[in-house]
């Protein structure tokens, strides 16, 4: 079974961390979500979200943005191994908006440039020499 976990290793958290990605200067927009991207050398994808005040008032709206947010990464992280992403949301959303976040956040991701798409074959194909 493939891990699609959310691990510390795939969060941006330091500042350093953010401001290398802003300043590579790539970003593609859509209504709701702007994602700002930069390659590393780690090898796996990592995530940082923004999501302000001005766009949420209030902390249980930001924190709901940010769960769906990780919640839809997490499942996308296997075909973006080598980025990191900084996802900064332009305007809220609710689950009434489910459908819409769900389409914005696949378009977005088939824009990226370098982001590796894994077959199926290859994934089954490692795991079961580990089942025999």
């Amino acid at each position: 079974m493939i891990g699609l976990g959310f691990s510390d290793r795939q969060k941006l958290k330091k500042t350093d961390d953010f401001s290398s990605v802003f300043n590579f200067r790539r970003r593609i927009c859509g209504n709701y979500l702007a994602c700002h991207y930069k390659p590393n050398a780690q090898g796996t994808a990592r995530l940082g979200l923004i999501v302000g005040k001005k766009t949420a008032r209030r902390a249980v709206a930001r924190n709901y943005i940010r769960r769906v947010l990780r919640e839809l990464f997490r499942h996308e992280q296997q075909r973006l191994a080598g980025l990191d992403l900084v996802i900064r949301v332009q305007k809220p959303f609710a689950k009434t908006d489910m459908a819409a976040i769900q389409a914005e956040f696949q378009q977005l991701l088939q824009k990226l440039p370098g982001a590796v798409v894994t077959l199926p074959e290859q994934m089954h194909g490692t795991h079961t020499d580990l089942a025999g």
